[in-house]
C-alpha cells in the first residue's frame, strides 16, 4: 500500500467501515467457502486457489502480496501495510486457508456452497476460519478507500496447512521466511472474541491468551509373534491394550496456568461467587461447578490430558503380531511439559515405547497488556453491556509456530452471536455456519481494534532493518 497515499487512523470507524466493507466480508466469506482447501493430512491439500483469491484482492487494495510455496499448491500470502509510526512494533494478523473434510451427505447444505440464506452464511469454514480470512480483507480494504492507515505496522499472514501440522504453512514461514515478520511482536489469530451465553443474559467475549501444547503421541508395543491358539506372555497386543488403558483412566492433576487463574477468577466474580484459588481447601472442579455454562470455557485446561484415539495391530484373527501401535493426543498446560512426559513414561511402562509424532510448545500472553486493553475496549464499543475475559484454548493455533520469531499470540476473531448459536460445537462440525450480523459486527470490531491497538500506549521505538 502506497504510504504517501494514506492519512493517520484516528478513531472515526463509522467512516473507514462503509457499506461496501459489510457487502464484502460476507461476499468474501461465501466466495472463500467455495473454494475447497479440505486438508485431508499427509499433504493432500491445495490452497492455492484461496490464496490467488487472496492476492488479487489485496493487490487490489494497492497492499503488495507475496505468495510462498514449501510446496507446489501449499500457498501462503504474507503482506505489510505500513504503520504512522514506522518505528513502533509490528502486530501480526493471520489466518488460515485450509479447512477439515466435511461430509455433504451429513450436511443441510453442500459444505462447499457458500450459501447465504436467512442472514447466514453456510460451509466449511464458515467459523474455522475462512470468515476471519474475509473480515480481515474486508477491513484492509476499506482503509484503502478511506485513506487511512494504522498506528502501526500491519503484517498479514493467510497460512496453509494449520489443520495438520503447519509444516507447509506457518512452520514454513517462520524457519524459512522469517525476514517477512521483522518487528512484530504480537499477533492475532482464530478462536477468540466470539459471543458466549453464560446464562441470565449474561454475554461473554473471551480472548485467547493461552494455548495448551500438543503432543499427539505413537505408542509402540513389541511382542513375540505367534499362532492364536497358543499361550503367549509376550503379547504386543496385550501389552498395548493395557498401556492405553492406563493412559485413558489416569486422573491428572489440576494445574492452574496465570491466564487460566485469570480466567477464573473474573468468571466468579462476574457470578457473585467468592473464591481464593491460593486457599488450600481450594477446588476447582467445585467452582467449575457453580459457574453453569461458563465453565466450558475453563474446564479443558485446568489439566494436562491424553486421549487414545487410534489403535493399529495385527492382520489375521488367529496370529499374535509381533508390533502394536496406538497413538494419543497429549494436550500439555503452560508449565505441564515436564510432569506430561513423566507421567507417559510411568503409565506406558516398560513394555511399551513412546514418542512425539507431532509436539509444539504450550503458550501464554499477558493479560494485562495494551493489546489486550485494546481487544477489551474494542469489543465494549460494540457491545457495550458485554464482558470480555481471558481464557486458555484447549487446541492449538499457528501462534504455535509464530511464537518462535518472539511473537506472542491472542486469539481474536470478533464475532457477536444470537443466544443458541452453538459457536464451538460448529469447530469441525456439522452445518457449519455464521450470521451475516456476526461478520458485520466482526468488522467494526477488528477495525477498531487495529486502529486503536498502539495508538494510545505506544512501545519503545525500535530499529528496522
Amino acid at each position: 500500500m502506497a504510504e504517501e497515499s494514506l492519512s493517520d487512523g484516528g478513531d472515526g470507524g463509522g467512516d473507514r467501515v462503509d457499506r461496501a466493507a459489510l457487502d464484502e466480508v460476507v461476499r468474501c466469506t461465501s466466495e472463500l467457502i467455495r473454494i475447497d482447501t479440505t486438508n485431508r493430512g499427509g499433504g493432500d491439500c491445495r490452497e492455492r486457489p484461496a490464496a490467488e483469491y487472496i492476492a488479487e484482492r489485496l493487490a487490489d487494495a494497492g497492499i503488495e502480496p507475496t505468495l510462498l510455496e514449501r510446496e507446489p499448491g501449499r500457498t501462503n500470502v504474507v503482506a505489510r501495510i505500513p504503520g504512522a509510526d514506522r518505528g513502533a512494533d509490528a502486530l501480526l494478523v493471520h489466518g488460515h486457508l485450509d479447512v477439515v473434510p466435511a461430509e455433504p451427505a451429513d450436511w443441510s447444505v453442500h459444505p462447499f456452497s457458500g450459501e447465504i440464506r436467512d442472514g447466514v452464511v453456510w460451509g466449511r469454514g464458515a467459523i474455522d476460519m475462512k470468515n476471519m480470512d474475509a473480515m480481515v480483507l474486508a477491513t484492509v480494504r476499506a482503509w484503502a478507500r478511506a485513506g487511512v492507515r494504522p498506528p502501526r505496522d500491519i503484517v498479514l499472514a493467510f497460512t496453509a496447512d494449520e489443520e495438520d501440522s503447519a509444516t507447509a504453512g506457518s512452520d514454513f514461514l517462520a524457519e524459512e521466511h522469517a525476514g517477512l515478520f521483522e518487528g512484530c511482536t504480537e499477533g492475532i489469530s482464530e478462536s477468540g472474541a466470539f459471543t458466549f451465553h453464560a446464562g441470565g443474559g449474561m454475554r461473554l467475549y473471551p480472548v485467547g491468551a493461552g494455548e495448551r501444547g500438543t503432543g499427539w503421541l505413537r505408542l509402540t508395543a513389541r511382542g513375540t509373534a505367534g499362532h492364536g491358539s497358543k499361550v503367549n506372555s509376550d503379547n504386543a497386543v496385550s501389552n498395548l491394550a493395557a498401556a492405553v488403558s492406563r493412559i485413558a483412566d489416569h486422573q491428572w492433576p489440576v494445574r492452574l496456568t496465570p491466564t487460566v487463574r485469570a480466567a477464573l477468577t473474573e468468571l466468579a466474580a462476574l457470578h457473585g461467587i467468592e473464591a481464593d484459588l491460593d486457599a488450600a481447601d481450594f477446588d476447582v472442579d467445585e467452582l467449575l461447578g457453580k459457574l453453569g455454562p461458563a465453565a466450558a470455557l475453563v474446564a479443558p485446561t485446568v489439566r494436562n490430558s491424553a486421549n487414545p484415539t487410534m489403535l493399529d495391530a495385527g492382520y489375521k484373527i488367529n496370529v499374535i503380531p509381533g508390533t502394536a501401535v496406538g497413538h494419543v493426543d497429549g494436550r500439555m498446560v503452560p508449565g505441564g511439559e515436564e510432569e506430561f512426559h513423566a507421567t507417559l513414561d510411568r503409565l506406558t511402562g516398560p513394555d511399551v515405547h513412546w514418542e512425539f509424532q507431532h509436539r509444539e510448545v504450550p503458550l501464554q500472553a499477558p493479560v494485562d497488556s495494551p493489546t489486550y486493553r485494546a481487544m477489551r475496549a474494542a469489543i465494549g464499543k460494540f457491545d457495550p453491556t458485554a464482558h470480555t475475559v481471558p481464557y486458555c484454548m484447549s487446541g492449538g493455533t499457528d501462534a504455535k509456530q509464530f511464537s518462535r520469531l518472539g511473537i506472542v499470540g491472542y486469539g481474536f476473531s470478533p464475532l457477536k452471536l444470537p443466544a443458541g448459536f452453538d459457536y464451538q460445537a460448529l469447530f469441525h462440525g456439522v452445518d457449519e455456519r455464521v450470521p451475516v450480523e456476526a461478520l458485520h459486527f466482526g468488522v467494526r470490531v477488528l477495525d477498531d481494534f487495529l486502529m486503536r491497538a498502539g495508538s494510545q500506549s505506544p512501545p519503545a521505538p525500535r530499529p528496522r532493518q
